[in-house]
């Protein structure tokens, strides 16, 4: 089975998993569309079930990232676009993932976005 995004205006609206077939005979397209969507890619790479090693058929990498409510499918791109999470925040035109103006630390600290001072706040424990 498979997993598949409905997509009206360009947003996603719903997500189900079904074959192929279902869509032929029992699912009323009318209003809307539906695309095929991969649960295992993220920012245009596909992963094994893990979730953290890429898999060795990347040609499996759907539509740049998995789909979801709320999600836009860009046509030209054939790409599903998560929310932009913060004004501050730019698209990345490779992997259609937003990215902050400023990266995020690279250690075992947690940080969360501030969006006032466009940088990384270390959250304390």
């Amino acid at each position: 089975m498979s997993h598949y995004a409905k997509v009206k205006d360009g947003k996603v609206i719903k997500v189900i998993v079904a074959e192929a077939s279902f869509f032929d005979t029992f699912v009323d397209t009318s209003a809307g569309k539906w695309i095929q969507t991969s649960y295992n890619t993220k920012k245009g790479v596909h992963y094994q079930s893990d979730g953290v090693t890429p898999s060795a058929d990347q040609s499996k990498a759907l539509r740049k990232n998995y789909a979801g409510i709320g999600y836009t499918y860009d046509d030209t791109k054939d790409a599903f676009i998560p929310p932009k999470p913060f004004n501050s925040w730019t698209l990345n035109e490779t992997t259609c993932y937003w990215e902050p103006p400023v990266a995020k630390p690279d250690d075992v600290n947690k940080y969360n976005w501030n969006e006032e001072t466009t940088s990384w706040d270390l959250v304390s424990e």
